[in-house]
Parts: C-alpha cells; sequence; structure tokens
C-alpha cells in the first residue's frame, strides 16, 4: 500500500533525504525511528504531497504522489507533528468542514462523524469551540479528521505529542484496530513504548538513510542481541558514535 522508491530530497550539499526504498503492506504498522534531523519529517512531507522530492517517488495505494497527487491524497489520512485546526469552529463543525473537503455525502458524513466523536471521546466537547480544548483533545479531533473518509493509508508524524496516558493507550488500540480492517500505518515516532507495543516493523533512519527495517525479532537476530529490545538493538547495529546514540536515546525517551 506504501512503495518508497529512491526518494530523495536535497537542499544544496545537504542531502536531508538519501535515496529510501520501503514497503509497507495493507495492515501494517510500520514504526519510523531516528534521531531529530534524520530526515523522519521529510520523509513523511514527500510522502504527503507537501515537499517535491529531488528524486525518486512515493506510490501511496497504488497511486504516485507525483503523478497522481489528488488520487494520492484521497487514499491516506495526515496526521502532522503541528497540526493546524481552525479553532473559532466547534469540534463537530470542524469534521463537517473536513467531510465537505473529501466530498463525502451529508448523512454519511453525519455518520461517520458521530462514530469518531465517540471513538476518540470528544462528544462531550464536539459542540465547543476547539480554542477551548486542550493540546491532547486537538491532537485526537485531527485523527479523527484524518480517519473521517475512511483512508486506506494513515500517515502519522508524532501521534503521542500532548496525549495523557489514557488518550494515548486509547490511540494505540485505535491503530490496532484500523491495521486489522486493513489499513496500513506509518508512524514516526521517537517513543519506544508506541514502537514495541503497536508496529509490526521498525525502520531506523539517520542521516537520511534507512540503517535497517524488519521486525524487532528480524533485528535482534542482525543485531545478535539477546534481549531483543529496541534500545539494545539500536546500539548493536548502528555502531554508532556515543554522542550520535546517546543524542537518539535521549529524543526516543522524550528527553
Amino acid at each position: 500500500m506504501i512503495e518508497l522508491k529512491n526518494l530523495t530530497k536535497t537542499y544544496g550539499r545537504l542531502t536531508a533525504v538519501d535515496h529510501i526504498d520501503l514497503e509497507v503492506h495493507a495492515g501494517e504498522i510500520i514504526g519510523f525511528l531516528g534521531p531529530n534531523g534524520a530526515g523522519k519529517t521529510t520523509t513523511i512531507k514527500m510522502m504527503a504531497g507537501i515537499l517535491k522530492p529531488t528524486e525518486g517517488t512515493a506510490i501511496i495505494a497504488g497511486h504516485d504522489i507525483l503523478r497522481e497527487p489528488i488520487e494520492a491524497k484521497r487514499a491516506f489520512g495526515f496526521i502532522p507533528d503541528r497540526p493546524f485546526i481552525y479553532e473559532r469552529l466547534t469540534g463537530a463543525e470542524f469534521l463537517r468542514f473536513m467531510g465537505c473537503l473529501y466530498d463525502i455525502d451529508g448523512v454519511q458524513a453525519d455518520l461517520r462523524r458521530g462514530r469518531l466523536l465517540e471513538l476518540f471521546e470528544l462528544v462531550e466537547w464536539k459542540d465547543e469551540l476547539v480554542s477551548s480544548y486542550s493540546h491532547g483533545m486537538k491532537q485526537r479531533l485531527v485523527m479523527a479528521s484524518a480517519l473521517l473518509h475512511d483512508p486506506k493509508v494513515l500517515i502519522i508524524d508524532e501521534p503521542m505529542v500532548g496525549l495523557d496516558p489514557k488518550a494515548a493507550k486509547m490511540v494505540k488500540r485505535i491503530f490496532r484496530e484500523i491495521a486489522r480492517k486493513g489499513v496500513t500505518v506509518f508512524m514516526s515516532t521517537h517513543s519506544l513504548e508506541v514502537a514495541e507495543e503497536t508496529c509490526h516493523r521498525i525502520a531506523i533512519i539517520m542521516h537520511g538513510r534507512i540503517l535497517v527495517k524488519g521486525t524487532l525479532e528480524e533485528l535482534a537476530r542482525e543485531a545478535g542481541s539477546g534481549e531483543g529490545r529496541l534500545e539494545s538493538i539500536f546500539l548493536e547495529l548502528t555502531g554508532g558514535s556515543v554522542t550520535e546514540v546517546g543524542e537518539f536515546l535521549r529524543d526516543i525517551r522524550g528527553g
């Protein structure tokens, strides 16, 4: 459902993303890990059609993001790391607006909106202005809007930022449920817990290149690690400097 082919982004002499090749299948959740500046968000912005690749392309649900941008964007939901919401709308109005953007029939949009407000525990605040929402509530509203058109692919950049433990647990459950229904989930995250509990496979990127990809078990075998923990696997596989590894571990621990 997702194919990244030779995906590359350069800025002058700087190569932010360096010839990435990656496939993610229907119903699979892949965690995209790496330190700040590794190329995660740049990769996601190219997948979403926000940035134009220097080379290569991303194919979403069979649609090339460069050649068929409208079809590709209809096929995925996008949750950015810094979501923008019209705060003078109520939660229900914002979802109605998003339904109009995707040309969803009024009755169908109402049914989906009600289901998603309930799923993300926002029914009680649906008629309140978004400006009165907490950061976590806004994040849940954006997630609901990304699922409104029943996408085949969900592209997420740091989904757990600002969520309390209860909301984070709920969101992880929702991601697993939609994956079981065949939705492909591409998730960039700094959280080891989220990656280990939620993802079927993991890809680690550093300096714009994917160092390793596979299940935790596959990465552990490649690393020769008996622990099977993501932290030890990363240390074994990268062989990075103490500084690089320390920065990575601080990032994924949120410190």
